[in-house]
């Protein structure tokens, strides 16, 4: 018997990431869409199937057994709420939550209900992230010392034409900069695949920070990590990478530098290689995400309690108070 899942908020990350996934996860049956804004349920539920909604009480009358949350931050909490009083298990977006205090509340009230509750770290299903582990973990390169990771980018622009051809910032750039910026959006995937794959924890972190967009929080921000036996990570993140640029360019990259070798991947050519003193090895390179993956994770875990590289919140909330420890003290010696 399929597991009925219904999912919350009809943004950009559930049409390109979770819904598909949905689809092709044959353990699933989509059974409703929710989101208040008026028809934008009923227009993904024309594209991806299940039955749509404009309220949360009709939402979850409907029975299921797990929901997808993929609304805006500041709706997290509140999404998980609910969904903890109507005892199915929850998949919920990062970041976590808007504060500590909110995703401990958030955590608590799940651990009360008896259903699982993880986020989606989604980064962690992707076969280059599981092959750098594996050869981390295996010494390939020796004893890690350092670890960096880079995404630069423009969050598809910060300027975008209107119906009536007038260029206005772009909602997606503005909710993502209120929000705390490109490392509490993206960066938290970063600093989670560090832990992930180190497992060592964060015991010291700070953060640098540049400014070209007029907001609180800096569009390009440098963090440094120290960690358990002397590691170090640098997790480099931007929303301005070119955002003006007429052909704009974007810099994803993992290194791993060790003792005994390099180990590195390049999105741009998924190059994916290791090279020590004795070979230099290349496996096949993947995307940086597998929603696929991680649907699949949690379909084992509902059926068979599996929970295999899925993330737990308290993963998450670790991710999240370095991301946003990081960009406060960025904040704190801006010059302004």
């Amino acid at each position: 018997m399929a597991i009925r899942i219904g999912l919350m908020g009809c943004g950009s990350v559930a049409d390109f990431g979770h819904l598909p996934a949905i689809g092709r996860c044959s353990d699933f049956e989509l059974v409703g869409l929710y989101d208040p804004v008026p028809g934008k349920a009923k227009s993904y539920a024309d594209r991806f199937g299940g039955s749509a909604f404009e309220t949360d009480e009709e939402f979850f009358a409907t029975p299921m057994d797990a929901v997808a949350i993929c609304s805006p931050l500041a709706f997290h909490s509140d999404n998980v709420m609910l969904a903890s009083q109507y005892g199915v298990h929850v998949l919920c977006e990062k970041p976590i939550a808007a504060t500590e205090d909110e995703a401990a509340d958030m955590i608590a009230v799940m651990e009360d209900s008896g259903k699982g509750f993880f986020v989606g770290l989604v980064y962690r299903f992707s076969d280059v992230a599981a092959t750098m582990r594996r050869w981390l973990r295996e010494g390939v390169i020796g004893d890690v010392r350092h670890i960096r990771m880079q995404y630069l980018w423009n969050l598809h622009g910060q300027w975008v034409q209107d119906a009536s051809g007038q260029w206005v910032e772009s909602p997606l750039w503005r909710g993502r900069m209120l929000e705390g910026g490109p490392l509490i959006d993206c960066g938290v995937h970063q600093i989670d695949l560090i832990r992930w794959m180190t497992g060592r924890e964060v015991v010291a972190c700070d953060g640098f920070g540049a400014w070209v967009a007029k907001y609180d929080a800096p569009d390009h921000v440098t963090s440094h990590l120290s960690l358990q036996g002397g590691i170090t990570a640098t997790v480099e993140v931007s929303f301005t990478y070119g955002h003006t640029a007429r052909d704009p360019l974007s810099i994803f990259t993992y290194e791993l530098i060790g003792a005994g070798g390099v180990a590195r991947f390049d999105r741009n050519g998924y190059i994916l290689e290791v090279r020590t003193g004795d070979q230099t090895i290349r496996a096949e390179g993947a995307s940086e995400k597998n929603f696929d993956g991680m649907y699949s994770q949690f379909a084992k875990y509902i059926t068979h309690g599996e929970v295999g590289a899925l993330a737990s919140p308290d993963d998450a909330l670790v991710a999240t108070k370095v991301a946003i420890e990081c960009t406060d003290r960025a904040m704190a010696r801006r010059v302004r």
